[in-house]
C-alpha cells in the first residue's frame, strides 16, 4: 500500500472516530433537508395547476391522480374559487411544512456541527498531551493552534453546511430535471446546457484552490506562532526595547499571509464569476426559450412558471455542487494537517511495563546520545548514585547536563546500543513511564507556571493535597514568608506563565510543587539560578533536613550549591572529566578547582 493510500484510509478512520457523537444529529439535518426540498418541489406544481387547470381551464386529464381528486373536491357552486381557497391552503401547509423543515435542519445541523468540533477537540487535545515530548520540540506551538481551531473550523464548515446539503442538492437536481423532462424535453435540454461546463470548471478550480489554500494556511500557522510567542515573551520584548523589531517582523509576516489570500482571491473571484454568467446564462435561456415556446403555443403559462421556478432551483444546487468541489480542496488541506497530529505514534512504552518499589539508586551504564542526527551530546557516560545520596553535576552550556535528567525521565528515549539507565536495577525501558515519573520530581531552569493561584500551580499534581501540605512544601522552598506578604496569600492568580511573579519566586513556586510529591527521586536542573545565595542556603538545608533519604540530583553553576553533595560530576563536551567529593575536586587541578577559585574571588590568574 502506497503512502497516499494510507493516509486516505487514515483520513476515513479518523473522520468516523470524530463524527461519533454527532452522525445521529447530522442524519436528522440531512432528512429535514430532504423534507425542505421536497416542499420547495410541490410548491412550482401548485402554481401551474392553480394557472392552467383552474383559471386557465385545461382539461382535467393532464393532472396527476392526486390534484383530480383534489380539485374533484371542490366541486359545486363557486368551483374556482372553493379550487383556487383549496389550493392557496394547500400551499400554505407546504410552506409551514417548509419552516418546519427548515428549523429542523438548522437545529439539528448546528448540534451535529458543535458536537463535532467538540469531539475532534477533545481527540486532538488528548492525543497531544500523550505524543512525546521530542514531537512537541520539533512543531511549533502556534501551528499546533493552528491547526486544533482555524483546521477544525474548515472541516466543520465544510461537512456541516456542504455534505448535510448534499442529499438536499440530488434530489432538487434529480426531481426538478424529471419534472422539466415532464413539462417541456427540448426546454431542458436547453437549460441544462450550461450544467457539464460548470461541473468541469469546478474540477479544473479545485486543484489550485487547495494548493493555494494550504499556503495560506501554514503562513496563517507562522503568524499565529509568532504572536503567540510575543505575547508569551511581552516582558522581554519591552525589556530589551525590541518592539519595533517584533512589529516589524510581525507586520512583514502578516503582509506575507494577506498577500497569499490575495492570491487565493484570483482563482476564488475567477470561479464565483464564471459560476454566476454560467448560472445567469441558464436562467436567460430558459426565460428566452421558453416565452418562445408559450407564444407558439406549445408551452402553458402555469408550466412556463413552474418550468422556470425549477430551472431557478436547479442553479442553486450546480452552483452548490461546484462549491462542494471547490470547498472540498480546503476541507482536505486541513484533514490532511489534522491527520499529521493524530498519525504522530503516541508515547509508548517499550518494555515491559514494571512498577516495582522505587527506592532511588540509579546507574548510568556507557550512555551515549544525540539529537536525530546531530553530533552526539553524550559519549560513554557511566556513573553511580547511590539511594538516598545527592550528586552534583557541573558543566559549560552544551556539556549534556540536562540531556542526563531528561533521558532519565523518559523525556527521551536511549535507543537500542546506547546504553543502559537502570533504577534500583532495573532498565527504566522496563519501567512503565507515568509509575516512573510520578517516582521523581523535578524542577527545571525554566519553570512554568499556569494562570491559576498559587495553591493550585503548588498542588497541580493532586488537587486533594491539603493548604497545610502545601504550606509545609512553600516553607522548605523558603517560600511561605512571601507568599503570606501577598494581600490574598496562596489565593493570589498567578499570571501567565507566572509573570506576576520574580524570577526567584517562580522558581521556588516550582521547588514547592516538586517537593509536594514527595517523590524518591529529585532533580534540580539549575533551579537556584534566580535566587540569592542565601536563599540558596536556606534552601539546601532545608531540603537536607526534609528529604535525607532521597536521591538528589543537583545540577548548578555555583560551587556553593554542590559542595555539599555527595559527589560531584563534571561534564565536559559530553563526557565525564572529573568526579569526586567537593574536598577532592577543588584540589585536583582540573576545571572544577578553576571555576571554584573564580568564584571564591581569586582571580583568573590565581585559579590559572
Amino acid at each position: 500500500m502506497n503512502r497516499s493510500t494510507a493516509d486516505t484510509l487514515f483520513n476515513r478512520r479518523m473522520l468516523r472516530d470524530f463524527l461519533r457523537g454527532s452522525r445521529l444529529f447530522f442524519l436528522l439535518s440531512m432528512l429535514a433537508s430532504v423534507l425542505s426540498a421536497l416542499a420547495d418541489l410541490v410548491a412550482p406544481q401548485i402554481v401551474r395547476i392553480a394557472v392552467d387547470h383552474v383559471i386557465g381551464g385545461a382539461p382535467a386529464e393532464q393532472l396527476p391522480a392526486w390534484a383530480a381528486r383534489l380539485l374533484a373536491a371542490a366541486q359545486g357552486q363557486g368551483t374556482m374559487q372553493r379550487q383556487i381557497a383549496l389550493l392557496t391552503a394547500a400551499l400554505l401547509l407546504v410552506a409551514l411544512g417548509k419552516v418546519l423543515a427548515q428549523y429542523g435542519y438548522e437545529v439539528s445541523k448546528t448540534r451535529a456541527a458543535e458536537t463535532l468540533v467538540k469531539t475532534m477537540r477533545d481527540r486532538l487535545f488528548s492525543h497531544l498531551e500523550r505524543l512525546p515530548y521530542a514531537w512537541h520540540m520539533h512543531n511549533s506551538t502556534g501551528d499546533i493552534i493552528q491547526r486544533c481551531t482555524s483546521d477544525i473550523e474548515t472541516l466543520k464548515n465544510f461537512l456541516a453546511e456542504q455534505m448535510t446539503n448534499l442529499i438536499r442538492i440530488v434530489i432538487l437536481l434529480l426531481l426538478s430535471l424529471s419534472f422539466m423532462l415532464g413539462m417541456d424535453p427540448r426546454l431542458t435540454l436547453i437549460a441544462m446546457l450550461p450544467v457539464p461546463v460548470i461541473i468541469l470548471y469546478s474540477f479544473f478550480f479545485h486543484r489550485r484552490i487547495g494548493e493555494a489554500f494550504l499556503d495560506c494556511d501554514e503562513n496563517e500557522g507562522l503568524l499565529s506562532a509568532i504572536a503567540q510567542e510575543n505575547l508569551t515573551g511581552v516582558r522581554i520584548v519591552r525589556a530589551f526595547g525590541r518592539e519595533r523589531y517584533e512589529q516589524d517582523r510581525f507586520e512583514a509576516q502578516n503582509s506575507l499571509y494577506t498577500d497569499k489570500w490575495m492570491k487565493l482571491a484570483r482563482p476564488l473571484a475567477a470561479f464565483w464569476s464564471i459560476g454566476d454568467v454560467l448560472s445567469g446564462l441558464q436562467i436567460l435561456l430558459t426565460v428566452v426559450f421558453g416565452a418562445l415556446f408559450c407564444l407558439r403555443g406549445r408551452m402553458r403559462p402555469g408550466t412556463y412558471l413552474a418550468f422556470l421556478s425549477y430551472c431557478a432551483m436547479m442553479t442553486w444546487p450546480v452552483r452548490m455542487l461546484g462549491r462542494m468541489i471547490a470547498d472540498m480542496s480546503k476541507a482536505g488541506i486541513s484533514l490532511d494537517r489534522i491527520r499529521a497530529i493524530m498519525q504522530a505514534p503516541e508515547e509508548e512504552d517499550a518494555g515491559q511495563r514494571l512498577t516495582p518499589q522505587i527506592r532511588g539508586e540509579i546507574v548510568f551504564d556507557h550512555v551515549s546520545f544525540a539529537y536525530e542526527d546531530n553530533a552526539e551530546v553524550l559519549h560513554d557516560v557511566s556513573f553511580r548514585i547511590p539511594a538516598g545520596t545527592t550528586l552534583g553535576i557541573l558543566g559549560g552550556t552544551g556539556s549534556g547536563k540536562s540531556t542526563l535528567v531528561m533521558l532519565l525521565d523518559k523525556l527521551y528515549e536511549l535507543s537500542e546500543g546506547q546504553g543502559q539507565i537502570r533504577i534500583d536495577g532495573v532498565n527504566i525501558r522496563d519501567i512503565r513511564t507515568d509509575h516512573l515519573r510520578r517516582s521523581i520530581g523535578m524542577v527545571l531552569q525554566e519553570p512554568f507556571l499556569f494562570s491559576r493561584t498559587i495553591a493550585e500551580n503548588i498542588a497541580i499534581h493532586d488537587g486533594e493535597v491539603s493548604r497545610g501540605q502545601i504550606r509545609e512544601a512553600a516553607r522548605a522552598a523558603c517560600l511561605d514568608e512571601t507568599v503570606m506578604g501577598f494581600a490574598k496569600g496562596y489565593d493570589t492568580l498567578v499570571g501567565e506563565r507566572g509573570l506576576t511573579l520574580s524570577g526567584g519566586q517562580k522558581q521556588r513556586t516550582a521547588i514547592a510543587r516538586t517537593l509536594v510529591q514527595r517523590t524518591p527521586i529529585l532533580i534540580f536542573d539549575d533551579s537556584l539560578s534566580a535566587v540569592d545565595t542565601e536563599t540558596d542556603a536556606k534552601i539546601r538545608s532545608s531540603l537536607e533536613a526534609r528529604f535525607g533519604s532521597a536521591t538528589v540530583i543537583l545540577i548548578s553553576h555555583r560551587i556553593t550549591t554542590l559542595s555539599k553533595a555527595d559527589r560531584i560530576l563534571v561534564l565536559d563536551h559530553g563526557q565525564i572529566a572529573e568526579q569526586g567529593s567537593h574536598e577532592e575536586l577543588k584540589t585536583a587541578g582540573g576545571l572544577y578547582q578553576r571555576i571554584c577559585a573564580i568564584q571564591s574571588g581569586l582571580g583568573e590568574e590565581a585559579a590559572e
